[in-house]
């Protein structure tokens, strides 16, 4: 037993528990140790004042600070004031071990210190101020080494201001109130008991057993997910986590933001509000998260943010964002891709019609992970490694009048062995051999010179890589302006063959595109058995002109022959909907969980710190994605398992995994010491996304009618779902 002294003359004893607790249950005042279980209310709390001691202080072996003996006696001598800030009594009720007193009272109290120098006046407070600032250096290096080590952001933009105001009035209110303050608590034994009060025991202070209590910032965990799959299939695919990671990494407000802040929240007068603002960053937040490419479904958390409870807050926005663009495109291009089939090409155009140049740019960056194979945006190529494509428009084909305007015509051979003088000539000998065989049957006539101009100057520039826009002149004639350009296209395709370069093929860009590939296909495989060049009949056909999911799978019924899709404005736009529908839900704080209810079901969020797994069936197809507590002992291979529905009583099912695979992983540690999951490169992402479709079973992802894929809880998180639910809904009373 021990006793404390309070300010107001009471004196209190209790039991000094060792170790001290370690659990603390989410809902009830019932705390377990290996020793005993002790129930406890708060009864009191008072104000204490000062006191002070000289040497003979000893709160914690860390604090006693002795002078050796041979110090000068002139030096000043160390005073050490201790400031006694609240004293709070806990009732301790049984069951307590048989030999203590009933009930007792724990005396818990707070201190704080401050050591001072007796006369050493200037040179004390400057020693503490390069302290301070040495600490904010040491800091400040640290995160920046974080910072450089993960890498920027994309886009500058993203600071910790793209946020929304709220957010900021939401800190100053957390702040007000307390929430947000930290006041150092040494000692060992540090756990979390209730809230936001943790105990350490402190040793002895004036020759008195002591645990301190101490007020530590609200804690808060947020669970980032969606409820609804887009475009009306039944999977999503998670993108957007490297942007985030790389924002917390370099999470920090500059001196010019905290001015901006004061202009527009000009009835905040605390300037320690702004000065908490300027030294917060993201050191003590944990994120936990699935890895990015992952076939991911609504309701399971694609993120778990956790932290003091106003940098957290300030995450809300930028994560939201972030995340709701990148994986929505994503998704449309992997909905693009399995209406398309794998053997496809497929080619983003979307730069100019996408929402600004962050949009184009997240555009080509997701969409390339999404299954795309190329895009058109060269600032995308470069930031991001993603291969390159491109040929001419119309504009290109119409701005040449005659052949005669091609000055340079001499073209060197693919091998470098013999120089063609005059390359025009060679494919105007081409094209009146094409329009004089009988095989054609005289099909084409008079071909327009213009074009003819602009596709062999485009060849005499790019020899290795010629492919052409075929559709630009449309004579009003019984054939389509398309293939009225083949025959231009293919004189000087031939005449490049003959030199030994391989053309690539051509692009149409208006009219029936079912109907003009498999034309243009029949037209190349006749040049070839005319003239015997092998390989020509199968040169790439490479459709554009506004196409999506429809437009692709009506000429897969229809019958087509085109090997690529450029696709753009559909695709960047995600013209079929607008948004994802992200959502950043509080499901705890300080270890007590938080449920947000709604008439809604679909609104009503899955409480507390949780666990994700997916199951997997015989024939390797994903089962069900299974969420538990994160106390719960994990689903194994070959155990029966109980999976339910979490809102519907009735929709539950075994499942015997023969493979259990967790999702969230760390990708922040924060400081917890914990391992964290490298950032994989754009390349290794899209990988995993392929692999992640291919696994999908083809009836959850078909586009008409696909079957939902099932997301549930175990029965334990089911059971306190419901639990919680009664707790918090109101009762309603009839009259």
């Amino acid at each position: 037993m021990s006793s404390v002294g309070s300010g107001s003359g009471a004196r209190v004893t209790g039991q000094v528990v060792w170790p001290v607790p370690t659990h603390a249950s989410m809902l009830a005042r019932s705390y377990v140790c290996p020793v005993l279980t002790v129930t406890g209310s708060l009864i009191s709390s008072s104000d204490i004042g000062h006191r002070k001691c000289h040497g003979t202080c000893t709160p914690t072996s860390t604090d006693t600070s002795k002078k050796s003996d041979n110090q000068n006696d002139a030096e000043p001598k160390e005073e050490t004031h201790y400031k006694y800030q609240r004293l709070f009594l806990l009732r301790l009720f049984p069951p307590l071990p048989p030999s203590s007193a009933s009930p007792p009272l724990l005396a818990i109290v707070t201190l704080t210190k401050r050591r001072d120098r007796v006369g050493g006046g200037e040179e004390e407070e400057e020693e503490r101020r390069s302290s301070a600032m040495a600490a904010a250096a040491a800091k400040a290096t640290e995160n920046g080494s974080a910072a450089a080590e993960i890498g920027r952001p994309t886009n500058p933009m993203v600071t910790p201001m793209l946020t929304d105001l709220y957010q900021f009035t939401m800190a100053y209110a957390y702040w007000k109130a307390g929430s947000t303050s930290i006041e150092p608590c040494s000692g060992n034994g540090l756990i979390l008991l209730e809230g936001d009060i943790r105990l350490c025991l402190m040793g002895s202070v004036f020759g008195i057993p002591v645990i301190s209590l101490k007020l530590f910032p609200f804690t808060l965990r947020f669970d980032l997910y969606f409820r609804k799959n887009p475009f009306g299939g039944e999977y999503t695919v998670f993108a957007g986590l490297e942007e985030c990671i790389h924002f917390i990494a370099n999470f920090k407000l500059k001196d010019e933001d905290i001015t901006f802040l004061k202009s527009v929240m000009p009835t905040i007068h605390e300037e320690g509000f702004f000065d908490y603002l300027k030294e917060i960053d993201c050191s003590d937040v944990e994120v936990y998260a699935i890895p990015e490419g992952s076939v991911v479904f609504p309701k399971v958390p694609l993120m778990r943010v956790e932290g003091p409870v106003a940098v957290v807050q300030l995450l809300e926005t930028p994560f939201i964002n972030l995340v709701n663009y990148a994986s929505l495109v994503t998704t449309n291009a992997a909905r693009h891709r399995f209406v398309a089939g794998k053997s496809k090409i497929l080619l983003e155009f979307g730069l100019r019609r996408a929402q600004g140049p962050d949009g184009g740019i997240s555009a080509s960056k997701y969409t390339y992970i999404g299954g795309f194979d190329a895009t058109s945006n060269v600032a995308a190529g470069k930031l991001f490694g993603i291969p390159l494509r491109g040929t001419h428009s119309h504009a290109f084909v119409s701005s040449y009048m005659s052949i005669d305007e091609i000055l340079d015509k001499a073209l060197k051979s693919h091998d470098g062995s013999r120089v063609c003088e005059d390359f025009v000539s060679l494919v105007q000998t081409w094209l009146s051999r094409i329009q004089l065989a009988g095989s054609l049957h005289g099909v084409f006539g008079e071909t327009n010179q213009s074009e003819l101009a602009a596709f062999t100057s485009y060849a005499l520039a790019f020899p290795h890589n010629f492919l052409a826009l075929v559709d630009t002149y449309d004579f009003i004639i019984l054939i389509s302006s398309a293939l009225r350009g083949l025959p231009n296209f293919c004189a000087v395709a031939l005449a490049l063959n003959s030199l030994g370069y391989k053309p690539s093929g051509i692009r149409l860009d208006s009219g029936d595109l079912a109907y003009q590939s498999n034309e243009a296909r029949k037209f190349f495989r006749a040049i070839e058995k005319e003239f015997g060049i092998a390989g020509f009949g199968e040169m790439a056909i490479t459709a554009s002109n506004d196409l999506n999911e429809e437009t692709i799978d009506a000429l897969n019924k229809q019958g087509h022959e085109v090997d690529a899709y450029g696709i753009g404005t559909y695709l960047v736009t995600c013209y079929a909907q607008a948004a994802l529908g992200c959502v950043f839900k509080l499901v705890e704080i300080n270890n007590q969980p938080r449920i947000k209810l709604s008439e809604d079901i679909a609104k009503v969020s899955i409480p507390c710190k949780k666990r994700c797994f997916r199951l997997y069936g015989k024939e390797g197809y994903p089962l069900v994605d299974i969420i538990s507590g994160e106390s719960e002992p994990p689903p194994k291979a070959g155990e029966r398992i109980l999976c339910r529905h979490p809102f519907n009583e009735s929709k539950r099912a075994y499942v015997v995994p023969q493979r259990v695979e967790e999702l969230l992983k760390c990708y922040w540690p924060g400081n917890s010491c914990k391992p964290r999951e490298e950032l994989p490169s754009i390349k290794k992402i899209r990988t995993r996304c392929m692999q992640q479709l291919e696994q999908m079973r083809p009836d959850h992802m078909r586009r008409l009618n696909p079957t939902p894929y099932k997301v549930s809880v175990s029965g334990k998180l089911y059971n306190f779902i419901h639990f919680l639910w009664l707790n918090e809904a109101p009762v309603g009373e009839l009259q």
